[in-house]
């Protein structure tokens, strides 16, 4: 997502119209009707938000095609000061962003944020960290600094220029999207894996489910149950709603502290809080400082490079092909329930997720073709 103007405040102090845009490509790294339909469904949502707390003020834009081609194309049409895009640390959205920046104007000045971060990528460290426990201390140093309220924005929104009276108005208005259809041509993609039912894509969503996980007797399972699949309740089932942005990782730190002072969550709040700012915003370290290397094995470390060579001609008492592994057909029971609750409920219990992961290890001839079916 982009927005095509500097965020709200700024904008309204230039004052300058504000829009949020957002490039629909039609493949995304394997993603199919699952993942773009929650993204959409989300998006829909999101453009109907917008025009009700800004009564219209907040144009919203959704593209489709090549965001190189897209985006620049958006802000030449509707003169844009500033491109303001969320940071992400994988290559392919690396490569939309030197390619949106190479076509900008020299007028429209392009800016990059880490909103999906508590503590950005950037200001946490300048390197790739060893673990955890090279970047925990890092990160709660800067807690102070980025774990703050968001700013109100009525005053800034009420402040922004009405749309419909420029010609980019008249542009946005042309265009708005026939969300229908578009998440109709999106479901074609992938069709053979369907959406689920049991999770409701939006922000609204989102904040109920923040809600329920954070009552205090199911928060205070999180510390000693979050392992244990015969609980599921007691993990918070944030996780889609946190990649698709539906949920700042941010609001959910805020609400989750608010919990700290009683005795009997204040540990649950400490583990989520580990799990979400600095387990997640380690792999953003690995992936920013390994842009590279980060999906193959030479990003992994020395020894455990060295191990794998070392035990790569083991032999394997069982060894099965990919088509075997996603249909579930496996001498180990406990292996399969786990891959079949994938397939069919679209998450697997994160305490499985290990145990799933190295059996494709062991399993696999080679250690390049245990990497090759997990990717």
């Amino acid at each position: 997502a982009a927005a095509a103007a500097p965020p709200a405040p700024a904008a309204s102090r230039a004052p300058v119209p504000l829009a949020v845009a957002f490039s629909l490509v039609p493949a995304f790294l394997g993603a199919g009707a699952r993942q773009f339909g929650f993204m959409l469904r989300g998006l829909e949502e999101l453009e109907a938000r917008l025009a009700e707390v800004s009564a219209g003020r907040v144009a919203f834009f959704l593209l489709e095609g090549d965001p190189t081609e897209t985006l620049p194309a958006l802000a030449a049409s509707t003169a844009a000061s500033a491109l303001v895009t969320d940071f992400s640390p994988l290559r392919l959205s690396r490569a939309w962003k030197r390619g949106v920046l190479g076509k900008l104007s020299a007028a429209c000045q392009m800016y990059e944020v880490d909103a999906h971060n508590v503590v950005p990528c950037w200001a946490a460290t300048d390197k790739r960290e060893v673990g955890a426990r090279t970047l925990r201390p890092k990160i709660h140093r800067l807690l102070p600094e980025f774990l703050t309220e968001f700013p109100r924005t009525d005053a800034a929104l009420s402040g922004l220029p009405d749309w419909s009276s420029s010609a980019a108005g008249k542009q946005r208005a042309a265009a708005r999207p026939e969300w229908d259809a578009v998440i109709e041509r999106a479901l074609a993609a992938g069709a053979a894996v369907p959406e689920v039912r049991w999770l409701e894509p939006g922000a609204a969503a989102a904040a109920r489910a923040l809600s329920a996980f954070l009552e205090p007797a199911r928060l205070k399972r999180y510390a000693t149950k979050r392992n244990d699949p015969c609980d599921p309740e007691a993990q918070s089932n944030l996780s889609p709603y946190l990649h698709f942005g539906q949920l700042g990782a941010q609001r959910a730190a805020l609400e989750a502290a608010k919990h700290r002072k009683s005795s009997s969550t204040r540990a649950s709040v400490e583990a989520f809080l580990e799990e979400l700012v600095v387990r997640k915003e380690l792999s953003d370290n690995f992936c920013h400082f390994e842009p590279d290397g980060y999906d193959s094995l030479d990003g992994a470390a020395a020894w455990a490079r060295e191990s794998l060579e070392l035990h790569s001609s083991d032999p394997r008492e069982f060894t099965y092909s990919r088509e075997q592994l996603e249909g579930a057909r496996t001498h180990d029971d406990l292996w399969n329930a786990s891959q079949k609750q994938l397939v069919h409920l679209g998450k697997m219990h994160g305490f499985m997720r290990m145990y799933w992961c190295k059996k494709i290890l062991e399993w696999s001839a080679r250690p390049s073709e245990a990497l090759a079916t997990v990717r």
